[in-house]
């Protein structure tokens, strides 16, 4: 049987990385390989335990996998068939400049992870990181795949595949959370749904929502109950879903504060000022080290929290249950590798006529098949061209970020910025990006 190397870059990752390490040691199919699984992190300690858990898990489960560890980046990759990134560095403490600085200026964005001005210079922190990947890959394992699990999903994908020859794929679970909100409106459980969706990363909508006993279309009772509900229900939840389904035509996934991020007028549906929670008047998480707590969204949150604030530990990744994860990673090398057919419900990759309304070279979210053959995007209709026309508004801003990337162009990344719909006004603009290039110039690439 073919031997299979599988490096992981962010393999301290506290969720990507055990559960990747996870699902490959449980995976059936690539336990008849000889599986060569290289962990690779630049932070020693949380390497150390990546290796541990590695370690721990292969005893527990009888594997032989070959388990190395290393903070050298080459090292890892060097003939690996498939390199796994899941990479941040001091995420929170970005991610709430990121959130509130282009809101000081006017932006009316309500998140800043993979859309807005915080996702662009999210976006713009990790492509170096992640070229740089690409390229190590180009030098010491250009056949092999890289599997990417880092946002900004859709932006970082666009930078591997015009800056590298190599072969990328973006994969997201979020369409997972598009269903439950779909099905939570039809009153049916999400296991009953066969859908497909296709897209942008984070702005998916569904072209098909059936029955996955019956065959049925599920889209006129959707229309029915949406209509026939009180539209307050869930508010936080569904309440822009079912406002985009009424305009637009077809559900969106995953949720409000992420799709949320690409829409100008987001901000009356997603109380945007809840994210990364502080009083200003005692300073700055970035100045005073204190960062808050991350509310993910109102729905489903306590609103009775303790004074004290959260005291639940963390759990340990030996917690966790002893099944996969449900991540697409593992099953494309069960299907690239070993044989077994895969259909995957989302996956990025350069458009090339998916969905034929949208530009061939820029990367979308689709539905797609893996088999020993490879991997194909299953083919889309065209989207109604009021959605075409919001992704395409994106797809441009994302061609000018990597231009900005590559050229080191302050120039490109005003161009980029002016274009996203939640900026209404070019002097706040300006001052925005001069803030953000200022606060996060250790990490920025330098740009003239």
């Amino acid at each position: 049987m073919t031997d299979v190397k599988i490096a992981i870059v962010g393999a301290g990752s506290a969720s990507f990385g055990p559960g990747t390490v996870r699902d490959v040691l449980l995976s059936e199919p690539l336990k008849e390989r000889s599986v060569e699984l290289a962990l690779m992190d630049i932070a020693d300690e949380s390497l150390e335990r990546a290796v541990e858990f590695a370690r721990w898990l292969k005893e527990k489960l009888g594997h032989d996998a070959q388990i190395s560890a290393t903070t050298d980046l080459r090292t890892a990759l060097d003939g690996a068939d498939y390199v796994v990134a899941a990479i941040e560095v001091k995420r929170a403490l970005y991610w709430s400049m990121d959130f509130h600085v282009p809101r000081w200026y006017g932006s009316s964005q309500v998140y800043g992870e993979n859309g807005g001005p915080g996702g662009i210079f999210h976006a713009l922190r990790n492509m170096g990181p992640m070229v740089r990947i690409a390229k190590t890959m180009e030098d010491v394992c250009p056949q092999g795949v890289l599997l990417n699990y880092t946002n900004p999903e859709s932006k970082l994908c666009e930078a591997i595949t015009r800056l590298s020859g190599i072969k990328a794929v973006g994969l997201c679970h979020g369409i997972h959370e598009g269903i439950s909100h779909a099905a939570r409106v039809l009153g049916m459980e999400s296991e009953e749904l066969e859908v497909k969706a296709c897209g942008i990363n984070h702005f998916t909508w569904f072209q098909e929502i059936k029955d996955k006993r019956t065959g049925e279309d599920l889209y006129p009772r959707l229309r029915q109950r949406d209509r026939e509900g009180d539209l307050l229900s869930d508010w936080h939840n569904i309440g822009m879903d079912r406002i985009l389904l009424r305009r637009f035509g077809l559900w969106p996934s995953p949720a409000p504060n992420h799709y949320g991020e690409y829409v100008r007028w987001a901000s009356e549906f997603v109380c945007a000022e809840v994210q990364y929670f502080y009083d200003p008047a005692d300073g700055h998480p970035w100045e005073t080290g204190n960062i808050p707590h991350f509310i993910y969204s109102l729905g489903g949150e306590p609103t009775n929290c303790p004074l004290e604030g959260p005291t639940q530990k963390p759990s340990s990744p030996k917690e966790a249950p002893m099944k996969p994860t449900g991540e697409l990673g593992v099953p494309i090398m069960e299907a690239l590798t070993c044989g077994e057919k895969r259909r995957l419900p989302a996956i990025n990759v350069p458009n090339q006529g998916t969905i034929p309304n949208l530009p061939e070279d820029m990367v979308v979210e689709a539905p797609a098949e893996a088999d020993a053959d490879g991997l194909r995007t299953v083919p889309c209709e065209p989207l109604p061209e009021g959605i075409a026309a919001l992704l395409r508004v994106q797809g441009s801003i994302h061609k000018l970020l990597v231009e900005a990337f590559a050229e080191k162009s302050r120039d490109k990344l005003i161009q980029a910025v002016l274009l996203d719909p939640t900026i209404d006004s070019y002097r706040n603009a300006i001052a925005m990006v001069d803030e953000m290039l200022r606060l996060q110039a250790d990490i920025l690439p330098e740009l003239s």
